[in-house]
């Protein structure tokens, strides 16, 4: 740490497949820095306050790319505080540093089970892990939907997250009891429609859940008037991304979605800094 500031690096997808997620994490990471330096800095002791200063470096959404901007960031720059990069994959290979630098790694963008399972002393993760983050639709539907019972998840075969995800609907399903599921993972290009296609009419589900990168997902929904007709339902993992609505306008209406974040949860979680409004308001 310099006398006159702090330092926070992190290794970006600023390019590539995660590119539009890497560039939402900068502008929140940039709303962040702007936020503790017009409050005169993070406070360094009792009295002591400094400005935060950022240091990124674009690893193009590649594993190798991630860990040596990060060997980077720890060698040449030594940041104080050490942000990770968007994706599972790129947060597990790049935790893997973190632990033996003893550094801390503040982790938003990681949500795989398998980054949590192993026995990890510097990482910090704030995300619902990837088996949560459609746990609850099984149930919901059978409220909601109870002529529904058919489900079909497209899931990637690429990684952990996308399984983790799957699994997670699978466990409540067998809960719930009212639902017959098959899980399919996609071990082809995305853009490979036939074969989706194929898929789905084999099982002809009630009800779509789509697992896959947000590029993938954006595929297969763009030729969604080819999908069988007993399809009623359809979730997305990425129907919580802004893009998806804007990239596939009507066609996105009525998807269901999972968020992290929402400004009317009814819960009093325990948070400090500003509320949702205020960065809702320089969004």
């Amino acid at each position: 740490m310099s006398e006159g500031e702090i330092t926070a690096g992190m290794s970006l997808s600023l390019s590539g497949r995660f590119r539009i997620q890497g560039q939402q994490a900068l502008c929140g990471l940039l709303l962040w820095q702007s936020l503790v330096n017009a409050q005169g800095g993070m406070a360094v002791g009792a009295a002591d306050r400094r400005p935060v200063r950022l240091i990124w470096y674009d690893d193009f959404s590649q594993v190798h790319r991630a860990r040596t901007n990060v060997l980077r960031l720890l060698r040449e720059d030594k940041v104080d505080i050490l942000f990770g990069p968007y994706s599972s994959g790129l947060t597990m290979s790049v935790a893997e540093i973190a632990e033996e630098y003893r550094k801390v790694l503040w982790n938003y963008g990681g949500s795989s089970d398998e980054i949590f399972r192993r026995d990890r002393r510097y990482l910090v993760g704030i995300a619902s892990p990837a088996s949560d983050y459609l746990r609850a639709l099984p149930r919901w539907l059978a409220s909601e939907c109870p002529a529904l019972g058919r489900i079909c998840v497209l899931y990637s075969g690429r990684g952990t997250f996308a399984w983790h995800v799957a699994r997670g609907i699978l466990e409540s399903a067998l809960g719930v009891g009212r639902h017959s599921i098959h899980l399919v993972p996609i071990n082809v290009s995305w853009d490979d429609h036939e074969t989706v296609l194929g898929v789905l009419s084999g099982i002809a589900p009630e009800i779509v859940v789509l697992v896959g990168s947000l590029q993938d997902e954006l595929s297969i929904m763009r030729i969604r008037d080819r999908w069988p007709a007993t399809v009623h339902a359809v979730a997305a993992v990425a129907a919580g991304v802004s893009v998806f609505a804007t990239e596939l306008g009507p066609i996105a209406d009525g998807i269901l979605g999972a968020s992290q974040w929402e400004r009317v949860v009814a819960s009093n979680p325990c948070v400090i800094g500003p509320p949702s409004d205020w960065f809702l308001g320089r969004l």
